[in-house]
C-alpha cells in the first residue's frame, strides 16, 4: 500500500516553493491588466498550477507509512510562532486537489471567460486563493493556519463578487465574507485556547495532546470556537445559506471553490483535529447534529432548484453534511469514509459545476424550465454530465457509490446512546433517496425531452475540445475509482488515512462487492425511493417556484440581511446617538479619562504607594524652563478656539520645551525627534488651518446651568488627570531603578546588535518588529489622509482670497507692469532664494543623520524628517507647480520601496537559519578608509527612512493641492461670472 517510489527525494524547501508559486502567479497576473487576450494570463496560471501539482506528485514517496515533510523557519520562537509547512498523507491529499483541479479548472476557464471580462484579475484572484487554501492544508503552526483560513475568505469574496456590476455577485460575497470572516474569528479563539492547554501552536504537539485537551477545563469552550469555524466555511447548518447565494460567481470559480477547496477547508479542519478532539459526547452531538441537518436539509431542498448551479450548490451542502455527520460518529473507519468521501466529491461536483457552465455558456440559461433536450445538441457533454450525476447519486460502477455504501455501513452501527445515532439509518437512506432524485432531475430535465425554445442564444453547440477535457478526465477518475477502487486510489486513501488515524487506521476493503447485506439493501431502497420520488414530482417541478414548499419564503438570506441592517444600522445608529458625537471635546474627554485610569488602574492593583515630594536640588533653570511651558500650555488652551495661529505658535513652544527636556535629561535621539517632529507637524497644521472654517465673531453670552457644569466637569478632569499624571511621573523618576530589560539593552547594544547607540539598537533590531508595525502603522495612516484630504472640500467662507492677498492683488493689477502675485513673491524672494538653496545642504545632512544613527544619535526617523523638511521648504518657496515641475518625488513609491526594504531585512534572516528581523553585524575593510562598521540593521533603517519621506511628503502632496483645487475653482466662477 505504499504507491510508487520514483526515487526522488524532495528538500523541505520545495515545501516553501509549493506555497509560494501561487502568491506568485498571482502577482505576475496582476502585471498582465492590461493584456486583452483571455490565453496568456490562463497559461499562466495553467503552469503556475500543474508546476505545484507536478512538486506535489514529487513528494508522495516521502509521506507514506505516516511520514511528514516539515519545513521549519522561526520567526518568533520565544511565543511560538513559527512559520512551520508540514507535508502528510492527508495534506498531501488535498494538495493534489487543489493543484489537480485548480489545473483543470484554468484550462476550463480560459474558455469559459470572455474577453469582455478583465480575465487577468480573475486569474490573480483564483491564484491568490488557491495559495491561500495551500497554507491551509500545508500550516504546521495552528496561528499560521488561521492566517491563510482568513486568506481565504478575503479571495473568495474577491472571486465571488468578479462581476461587480451584479447586485447579486456583491451580496453573495458580502455575505460569504460576513459569514466565513466571523467563523475565521471564531476559530482564532479556539486555536489559541488550544495552545494555551498545549502549551504550543505547533500542530504535531497539539494533535499528540488528545488526552489533556479532553480532560481540560477549556476543551468545551475551545471545541465550540474551533467548530464554529469549520461549519461556517463548510456552509454547515445554521450557517448553509451563504453558499448558494455564492453562485452568482463565474462558473469556473464554484467549480473550484465549492468542490475541492474553499467549502473543503471546514471538514478538513474537522478531520485534521479529529486526534485532538473527538470521542466526547460533546462533539458527537454538535457535529452529528448539524451533520444530520445538513444532510436532509440540503438534499431536500436540492430536489426544489430551477437553477442548475442553485441545485449543485444544495448538493453540495448536503455532501457536506454527510461528510461532517461521518467525522462526528469518532469511529476510525467512519474517518476512513469521510476522507474518500472528500476525494469522491471533489472529482464528480467540479465535473458537473463546469457541465453546467458549459450548459449555461451555450444556451444562454441555467433556468431548468426552460432547458430540455440538450442531449441532441450536447450528446459528449450530456454523456458525461449523466456519469458524474450518477456518481452524485451512488450509482454502482461509479465512485460515489463505494464511500456512500461506507456511509450506510457507519450509519446502522452504534456510536453513542443518543436519538441521533438511532435515527441516524434512516436519515442516511432518505438523504440518500433524495441525492437520487435531485440527480435524475438533472439528468431527465435538462437532457431528454422536447427540444428547447426560446432560448436566449441560438442553437446549442458541443464546446471546444479543451473546454471539455477537464470533465472528460474527472468522469474518468469517477469510472476507474468505482471500477477497480483498491488498484487506483487505495494506496492513495491508505496514506491519507494512516497521517491521520496513525496506530488505529482499521482494517477496511474497497471494492465492489461486499455481499448482499444491509448497506446494499439502504443503497438499493434509495435508488428505487428517489427514483420513484422523481417521477411523482416531475410534473410539480417542471413548472414550481424556486426553492421547496411550504418553506420556500423561509430565506437564510433575508434572515442575514435582517440581521446585518438591525446590527450594522440600527444598532450603530443607536450606539451613535447616545456615545457619538461630531465635537472634538466630548472624545478627547473619553481619550483622557481612559488613558489616565489606563495607566492608574495597573499601578493601584500591584500595591503601588505615591512617594513623598522632596524639593531639594530642584534645579531653577529647569523649573523655570517648564514654568513657561506650564504657561504655553494654558495660553495654548485658551486661544485654541479664537486664535488658532497663536495657539499652534504656542504649541509648537511647547513641543521646543520637550525638546529642551529631554536634552536636559541626557536623551538626545529622543531631542533630535522631537525637534525634527515639531518643525514638519507645525508646518503640515499650519497649512491645514487655511481650509478650517472660520472662527465665530458672534457667540451668546448667556451661560446655561448645563454649559457651567460642563465646563466644571471638564476643569475638574483636566486638574485630577494633570495632577496624577503628576506624581506618577516624579514616582517613577525618583524610584530606585529596578533590574528591568533596560540593564540587558545596555550590555548587548553592541554586542549584539553591532551599534553604540542603544536606542537605535532596540529600534532596529532588539524591537524591529514593533518598529516593522509602527512604519505599517505609519503608512496606513498617510495614505487615509491622502483619500480624505483628496474628497476633502472646504467650507464656502474658506475659499475667499484671504484679505492681505486681496489688497496685494489689487495693486498689481493697478500697474500695467506687474501682473497679481508679484507683490507676494517679492516678499519671499530672499527667503525663497535662501531656502532653495539649503536643499543640498538639508539632503547632505539627512544623509549623516542616517548614516551616524547606530553609533551616534539620529538613524532612519530622524533622517527621514530632515529629508521631508528639504522638500516642505522647496514647496513653502516656490509653490506647489514649481516644486512639482522640478522634483519628481512619487512618495507611494517611496512608501511602497521602504515597506518591502524592512520587510525583505527580516526575511533574509530566514535565509540564514535565524529567526525574522535576526540582525548580524560586523566590520567591513574599505580602500583608503580602513574598517568601518556595517549592520544589516541599516538596511532595516533604510526602509524606515524612505517610508517616513514619502508618508510625510503623500501627506505634504494633498495639503498642497489644495491649493490649485481651490485656484482652479476661482478661475471657472471668475469665468461664468464673466459670461453671465
Amino acid at each position: 500500500m505504499k504507491g510508487w517510489d520514483i526515487g526522488i527525494t524532495l528538500a523541505p524547501h520545495f515545501l516553501v516553493l509549493l506555497l509560494a508559486l501561487p502568491f506568485i502567479g498571482s502577482l505576475l497576473s496582476v502585471l498582465l491588466l492590461n493584456t486583452a487576450s483571455t490565453a496568456l494570463p490562463s497559461r499562466l496560471a495553467s503552469v503556475v498550477a500543474f508546476c505545484c501539482l507536478f512538486i506535489t506528485v514529487l513528494a508522495y514517496p516521502q509521506v507514506t507509512d505516516g511520514n511528514v515533510l516539515r519545513y521549519n523557519l522561526e520567526w518568533i520562537p520565544q511565543l511560538g510562532l513559527n512559520f512551520s509547512l508540514r507535508l502528510d498523507g492527508f495534506a498531501w491529499m488535498f494538495c493534489v486537489l487543489i493543484n489537480g483541479i485548480g489545473f483543470l479548472v484554468t484550462v476550463y476557464a480560459r474558455y469559459y471567460m470572455s474577453e469582455e471580462d478583465p480575465v487577468p484579475r480573475f486569474f490573480s484572484f483564483f491564484l491568490a486563493f488557491m495559495g491561500a487554501m495551500l497554507g491551509i492544508v500545508l500550516s504546521g503552526n495552528v496561528i499560521l493556519l488561521s492566517i491563510f483560513w482568513e486568506l481565504t475568505s478575503i479571495s473568495s469574496f474577491l472571486l465571488i463578487s468578479y462581476w461587480n456590476n451584479s447586485a447579486a455577485a456583491r451580496d453573495g460575497a458580502r455575505m460569504a465574507l460576513t459569514i466565513t470572516g466571523i467563523g475565521g474569528f471564531c476559530l482564532l479563539i479556539g486555536l489559541l485556547l488550544l495552545g494555551n492547554i498545549v502549551g504550543s501552536y505547533d500542530l504535531d504537539k497539539i494533535l499528540a495532546s488528545g488526552d489533556l485537551i479532553r480532560s481540560h477545563a477549556l476543551y468545551v469552550p475551545a471545541l465550540v470556537f474551533i467548530l464554529l469555524g469549520a461549519l461556517t466555511k463548510s456552509a454547515q447548518f445554521p450557517f448553509h445559506f451563504w453558499l448558494p447565494n455564492a453562485m452568482a460567481a463565474p462558473t469556473p470559480v464554484s467549480a473550484f471553490l465549492h468542490s475541492a477547496t474553499m467549502v473543503k477547508a471546514g471538514v478538513f479542519l474537522l478531520a485534521r483535529f479529529s486526534p485532538a478532539l473527538s470521542g466526547t459526547y460533546e462533539w458527537f452531538f454538535i457535529l452529528g447534529a448539524a451533520g444530520i441537518f445538513t444532510l436532509l436539509l440540503g438534499a431536500f431542498f436540492a430536489i426544489f432548484q430551477q437553477d442548475l448551479k442553485g441545485l449543485l450548490a444544495y448538493s453540495t451542502i448536503s455532501h457536506l453534511g454527510l461528510i461532517t455527520t461521518l467525522l462526528s460518529l469518532g469511529s476510525p473507519l467512519a474517518t476512513v469514509a469521510a476522507i474518500f468521501h472528500m476525494l469522491n466529491h471533489a472529482t464528480f461536483k467540479a465535473s458537473l459545476f463546469m457541465a453546467a457552465g458549459i450548459i449555461d455558456h451555450e444556451t444562454g440559461t441555467r433556468d431548468m424550465r426552460r432547458l430540455s433536450g440538450l442531449f441532441r445538441y450536447l450528446p459528449y457533454t450530456a454523456t458525461l454530465a449523466m456519469v458524474a450525476s450518477a456518481a452524485m447519486a451512488g450509482v454502482p460502477l461509479l465512485n460515489g457509490f463505494l464511500s456512500k455504501e461506507m456511509f450506510f455501513a457507519e450509519a446502522i452501527e452504534t456510536h453513542a446512546d443518543s436519538v441521533l445515532d438511532i435515527i441516524l439509518p434512516y436519515v442516511a437512506t432518505l438523504a440518500g433517496a433524495f441525492s437520487v432524485a435531485y440527480s435524475l432531475r438533472f439528468i431527465h430535465t435538462v437532457f431528454f425531452g422536447p427540444s428547447p425554445t426560446n432560448l436566449p442564444k441560438d442553437t446549442p453547440h458541443e464546446p471546444p475540445r479543451w473546454m471539455r477535457f477537464p470533465i472528460e478526465l474527472l468522469v474518468v477518475i469517477c469510472l476507474i475509482v468505482g471500477i477497480a477502487p483498491a488498484f487506483s486510489v487505495g494506496p492513495f486513501l491508505h496514506t491519507a488515512v494512516v497521517s491521520v488515524l496513525g496506530t488505529q487506521t482499521p482494517e477496511y476493503s474497497l471494492s465492489m462487492w461486499h455481499g448482499f447485506n444491509l448497506p446494499l439493501i439502504m443503497s438499493l431502497i434509495a435508488l428505487a425511493g428517489g427514483a420513484a420520488l422523481y417521477f411523482v414530482l416531475r410534473h410539480y417541478l417542471a413548472t414550481c417556484e424556486d426553492g421547496p414548499p411550504l418553506i420556500r419564503r423561509l430565506k437564510g438570506q433575508r434572515i442575514f440581511e435582517r440581521i446585518l441592517v438591525e446590527v450594522s444600522w440600527r444598532w450603530a445608529r443607536m450606539a451613535e446617538q447616545r456615545i457619538g458625537t461630531r465635537n472634538l471635546q466630548p472624545q478627547l474627554r473619553w481619550v483622557v479619562v481612559t488613558g489616565f485610569l489606563a495607566g492608574l488602574l495597573p499601578l493601584w492593583h500591584s500595591g503601588f504607594e505615591p512617594r513623598t515630594f522632596v524639593f531639594s536640588g530642584v534645579d531653577k533653570v529647569f523649573a523655570g524652563i517648564w514654568l513657561i511651558g506650564i504657561c504655553l500650555a494654558l495660553g495654548t488652551a485658551y486661544l485654541a478656539k479664537y486664535h488658532r495661529l497663536a495657539a499652534l505658535v504656542m504649541l509648537g513652544g511647547i513641543g521646543l520645551i520637550v525638546c529642551i527636556t529631554f536634552v536636559w535629561l541626557s536623551a538626545p535621539d529622543l531631542a533630535i525627534t522631537q525637534l525634527l517632529v515639531e518643525i514638519v507637524t507645525t508646518v503640515l497644521i499650519l497649512l491645514g488651518l487655511r481650509w478650517l472654517p472660520k472662527r465665530t465673531e458672534k457667540m451668546d453670552e448667556s451661560v446655561t446651568f448645563r454649559a457651567r457644569f460642563r465646563r466644571f466637569r471638564d476643569l475638574l478632569i483636566a486638574i485630577i488627570c494633570g495632577i496624577g499624571m503628576t506624581f506618577i511621573a516624579y514616582a517613577v523618576m525618583t524610584m530606585p531603578v529596578p533590574d528591568a530589560i533596560a540593564t540587558y539593552f545596555l550590555e548587548n547594544a553592541y554586542s549584539e546588535g553591532g551599534g553604540r547607540n542603544v536606542v537605535n539598537v532596540i529600534l532596529v533590531d532588539f524591537r524591529g518588529f514593533d518598529t516593522l508595525g509602527e512604519i505599517t502603522v505609519l503608512g496606513i495612516v498617510a495614505l487615509t489622509v491622502f483619500a480624505l484630504l483628496r474628497r476633502f472640500r472646504p467650507a464656502p467662507d474658506t475659499m475667499v482670497m484671504p484679505e492681505q492677498q486681496r489688497i496685494q492683488n489689487r495693486f498689481d493689477e493697478e500697474r500695467p507692469e506687474r501682473n497679481a502675485g508679484d507683490t507676494v513673491r517679492e516678499y519671499l524672494l530672499v527667503p525663497s532664494v535662501i531656502m532653495q538653496w539649503m536643499f543640498p545642504v538639508i539632503i547632505t545632512f539627512a544623509v549623516y543623520i542616517f548614516m551616524r544613527g547606530h553609533d551616534l544619535p539620529g538613524g532612519g526617523f530622524s533622517a527621514g524628517l530632515t529629508l521631508s523638511i528639504a522638500f516642505l521648504l522647496q514647496y513653502l518657496a516656490g509653490g506647489t507647480r514649481w516644486a512639482e515641475d522640478r522634483i519628481r518625488i512619487l512618495p507611494l513609491w517611496w512608501m511602497g520601496l521602504g515597506l518591502i526594504i524592512a520587510t525583505l531585512t527580516g526575511i533574509g534572516a530566514w535565509f540564514l537559519g535565524y529567526p525574522f528581523l535576526t540582525s548580524h553585524s560586523q566590520y567591513l575593510t574599505l580602500p583608503l578608509i580602513g574598517k568601518v562598521p556595517a549592520a544589516t540593521a541599516l538596511l532595516f533603517d533604510l526602509g524606515v527612512f524612505l517610508l517616513v519621506v514619502g508618508s510625510t511628503v503623500l501627506i505634504l502632496v494633498a495639503l498642497a493641492h489644495q491649493s490649485i483645487r481651490i485656484t482652479r475653482l476661482r478661475t471657472i466662477e471668475a469665468e461664468k461670472a464673466k459670461e453671465s
